[in-house]
């Protein structure tokens, strides 16, 4: 029993069965964990996109040799120095928030790259129609330049968010108990890995399938609504 959960070995569908409840629960942190870290990955990529292209290059070289440094730098010591080290500044965060912040940090490196992607993918005339009708840089920036970039980076956003979800077990070295870190937990108890870590496989197979195909439908629909694409 673990968590208030009994478990069937008669047999491996049996013991599938009933450790499938609390391998759900190790699911929805997992989904928990993806979401807040692509949130934090949208939101400060943008910051880091906005600051790289900033006409300052006191502020755009900052801003580039940071994204740099943690995108060349390991997840893992992302992981452990946030978990680890802010505590000795009087800095202590709960394990999962702790995991999200750091999925989100190592990824904001990759988006701020799309949105710059994106961001100079529309052209310059639409800047230039936007000077002509008094537009402020704020406002051309938030109301013309972001709707269209917007549907360019739908696909490769997706792919980060996949990414992301992917990267969520590495959260069990401190102690998340997300689903992997649950299916593992389950064989040193049972002695029998094969059932839990086959059923984490196909749970991850269902969860990327459905977040891809959540993608494609948006990138399909945007494009729909009028934004314009040139």
């Amino acid at each position: 029993m673990l968590f208030g959960y009994e478990w069937d070995l008669s047999s491996p569908l049996a013991f599938a069965l009933s450790i499938l409840p609390i391998l759900l629960t190790g699911m929805i942190v997992t989904i928990q964990a993806t979401v807040l870290g692509f949130f934090v990955a949208l939101v400060l990529g943008l910051i880091w996109a906005v600051l790289k292209s900033a006409p300052s290059r006191f502020i755009a070289w900052p801003a580039r040799v940071v994204t740099e440094f943690i995108r060349d730098t390991p997840l893992l010591v992302q992981l452990f120095f946030l978990y680890y080290v802010l505590p000795e500044f009087g800095i202590v965060l709960p394990a999962f928030l702790t995991g999200a912040l750091a999925l989100g940090i190592q990824y904001s490196a990759y988006t701020s790259e799309v949105y710059r992607a994106g961001i100079e993918a529309v052209g310059a005339d639409q800047r230039e129609a936007a000077r002509a009708l008094n537009f402020s840089g704020t406002h051309t920036f938030t109301h013309v330049v972001v709707p269209q970039a917007i549907p360019r980076i739908i696909p490769a956003m997706g792919n980060y968010l996949v990414s992301i979800m992917k990267d969520v077990p590495v959260l069990s070295v401190v102690t998340v108990l997300e689903m992997l870190n649950v299916a593992k937990i389950v064989g040193d108890r049972t002695f029998d890995y094969l059932v839990p870590l086959s059923m984490v496989g196909a749970l991850y197979l269902i969860m990327t399938l459905v977040a891809s195909a959540g993608v494609r439908l948006l990138d399909t629909w945007l494009p729909k609504q009028g934004i314009p694409l040139k």
